[in-house]
């Protein structure tokens, strides 16, 4: 064991454990999913559920759903009468995704669209206490540009891989890698909105949060 598998272990066995349904959610993507290292996992997991407990958001947005792993973390903590609209583009994910929320005690907080959130959003006529963002890199600023509007001044937009692996830091970008390209985009437009506060937070593969001024 490294050094930094050591400090992870000894973190997660100091934190709250994520529980029976999510802990069978991750050993289920881990079988069957190509990307399982996707999912927030349990330390991102109790962090997100942590910020709601702060945050007290009645109104939430979350743009990439993949396993749920993340929603059903969020929903833990957010009172009663709150909501997630979570959107994925993918609808191969919807028989994965649906046993876990079907189980889950907080499922009723929970509101799952399928489509690209560009069309989603308007109809949704909602505005946001806090966005969490985790679908196509490349989009990420397109993302950001969407929902700025819907979220209410003083609220909190959460961006995931925002390190992307290190490759944000390489000199040199394949003209290619169209997503290392999208997050570092991403990155130099949050470092210079005056509109808002930000921090990057080196968790896992980075999570930046955004404070709407």
């Amino acid at each position: 064991m490294t050094p930094d598998d050591a400090e992870a272990a000894y973190i997660l066995e100091h934190i709250d454990e994520e529980g029976e349904l999510l802990a069978a959610l991750n050993r289920d993507a881990h079988v069957k999913l190509l990307r399982p290292r996707m999912i927030a996992g349990h330390l991102q997991g109790r962090l997100l559920k942590m910020y709601c407990r702060m945050i007290r958001p009645q109104r939430v947005l979350e743009i990439g759903t993949y396993t749920a792993y993340a929603t059903l973390c969020m929903a833990e903590g957010l009172t009663d009468g709150a909501l997630i609209h979570t959107v994925e583009i993918n609808d191969e994910m919807e028989p994965f995704i649906r046993p876990y929320l079907e189980q889950s005690p907080h499922r009723q907080k929970i509101r799952v669209h399928w489509g690209d959130v560009a069309d989603i959003l308007p109809a949704l006529n909602e505005t946001f206490d806090m966005v969490y963002i985790d679908a196509d890199k490349r989009a990420y600023c397109a993302y950001y540009e969407l929902v700025f509007p819907c979220v209410r001044p003083g609220g909190f937009i959460l961006a995931d891989n925002t390190l992307w692996s290190g490759k944000v830091m390489e000199k040199h970008t394949p003209p290619s890698d169209m997503q290392t390209k999208g997050i570092r985009e991403f990155n130099e437009r949050i470092r210079n909105d005056s509109r808002v506060e930000k921090v990057m937070i080196p968790l896992r593969d980075g999570l930046t949060v955004i404070h709407k001024l």
